[in-house]
């Protein structure tokens, strides 16, 4: 008797334990969902997920393409043509999460006494100039311990914006290329 009564209760933990499980599950939880930003048409939606990487395809699945869209820092435009234009200068800080690159002071080599270190906010993931917060800081040393760092606001900053936007918009343009479009079968 007391077999069954512990096998019993097993059954009973292991069910209670599971049920918890899944009301903590976050795909399980209500998401709030604005129906203007989802067409009524199925066949739009399955395009629509599709293209943003959230649907998948049986047959792509079995012999074709495998695994799924992951965004990493490279997938952002604005990022990528950020690194892509200051290359030439060794990175102090470079994290995509707190959306900054910080570069370490560099010298040209031409001027022992001058350096210059760049600062980019990412404000924004969208291509605008409002998108970035560019600081630009000019270091002059009369000797090695005597220096004056200062802000450099003049038309650097402005020829920095517009370097990086062209080739953020590149970017953009030839990933909208690349993006395969989804097909969806005619009905009968």
């Amino acid at each position: 008797m007391s077999k069954i009564k512990i096998s019993k209760l097993k059954i009973i933990i292991f069910f209670t334990s599971s049920l918890f499980l899944l009301i903590s599950c976050e795909a399980l939880k209500y998401k709030k969902v604005d129906a203007k930003k989802y067409p009524p048409e199925p066949e739009k939606r399955i395009k629509k997920n599709m293209e943003e990487g959230r649907g998948f395809r049986i047959m792509d699945s079995i012999g074709g393409k495998k695994g799924g869209t992951f965004d990493f820092a490279s997938s952002n435009e604005l990022w990528r043509a950020s690194l892509d234009t200051i290359d030439f200068m060794p990175l102090l800080s470079a994290n995509y999460s707190g959306g900054i690159i910080i570069t370490d002071w560099y010298n040209d080599g031409k001027s022992n006494n001058e350096a210059i270190k760049i600062t980019i906010r990412f404000l924004s993931n969208e291509i605008r100039i409002d998108s970035l917060d560019i600081k630009i800081f000019m270091k002059n040393c009369t000797t090695s311990m005597n220096c004056k760092i200062t802000e450099n606001q003049g038309s650097l900053i402005v020829e920095l914006k517009k370097s990086i936007l062209k080739k953020a918009a590149v970017y953009e343009k030839q990933k909208k290329k690349d993006i395969k479009e989804y097909v969806t079968s005619p009905k009968d």
